[in-house]
């Protein structure tokens, strides 16, 4: 992410007659920004793997030794995990702790450029659904009810089994992303996301159909549906976006 640039003209307030000489110098100088911890995080757990040659199947020590060693608190630690799993570098599971699930140049490619030739709208369409659906998760934690969190679960079986067939997902995972929006509660956010859902369907298709990605995104929603059955609005919303940008990327496009 790149941070927009600020206007530094109050710098130098009542200062141009006495220092002229001042004015020229902050030209082109913008704001400093400072990532969110847990994005350093990412990195450095990315660069340790890499730099031990830690192969699919070993065992990463568990959240307190890696905020120890990180020097970071273990929310930190936390959300650095979840961001690793919905890019299918590590699972969690109770008992078992946290395991490399693949390489970490083992990674699904974004979607490939030449769909854009067809489909030009796909990034568009995505930076839209990014901001509405991530919304939606976060207003599905704060008003799912129990028919909506069977709703997922549902789809997130039926995703599973198409899945098992050799199949993308695309029922399953369609299924899920309308019982979110559905727990949400928001008619005009239907109503908004509704008026998009041909160019949405198509951008689910592509990224689907990268070899690797459906269990991937179905992994994503297990961990979203479970950030709204907690209640986690910031969770929830934070999952959807991560999973939607990871899924939407357009080789090229940024």
């Amino acid at each position: 992410m790149v941070a927009a640039r600020r206007d530094y003209a109050w710098l130098m307030a009542d200062r141009s007659a006495a220092q002229p000489a001042l004015e020229g110098r902050v030209v082109g100088l913008g704001p400093v920004r400072r990532a969110p911890l847990y994005e350093e995080v990412v990195d450095s757990l990315l660069a340790f793997i890499s730099e031990q040659d830690l192969r699919p199947g070993d065992r990463l020590v568990g959240e307190r030794d890696l905020a120890a060693a990180l020097h970071v608190s273990r929310s930190s630690v936390r959300q650095a995990l979840t961001v690793l799993r919905v890019m299918g570098i590590v699972h969690i599971r109770h008992g078992d702790g946290i395991r490399l699930a693949r390489a970490v140049d083992d990674v699904v490619p974004p979607i490939d450029a030449r769909v854009l030739r067809d489909h030009p709208d796909l990034p568009l369409v995505n930076e839209i659904r990014e901001g509405l659906e991530s919304h939606a998760a976060r207003l599905a934690a704060r008003r799912r009810s129990a028919s909506d969190l069977r709703a997922m679960s549902a789809a997130i079986q039926e995703m599973g089994r198409e899945i098992e067939r050799g199949e993308i997902g695309a029922v399953g995972d369609s299924a899920f992303h309308a019982a979110v929006l559905a727990a949400a509660g928001n008619a005009l956010l239907t109503d908004l996301l509704e008026g998009i859902s041909a160019a949405v369907a198509r951008v689910a298709r592509a990224s689907l159909s990268r070899p690797g990605q459906p269990p991937r995104s179905l992994e994503t929603h297990e961990l979203i549906r479970d950030a709204i059955r907690g209640g986690d609005a910031d969770e929830a919303a934070r999952l959807m976006l991560d999973h939607l940008v990871i899924t939407g990327a357009v080789e090229g496009y940024s």
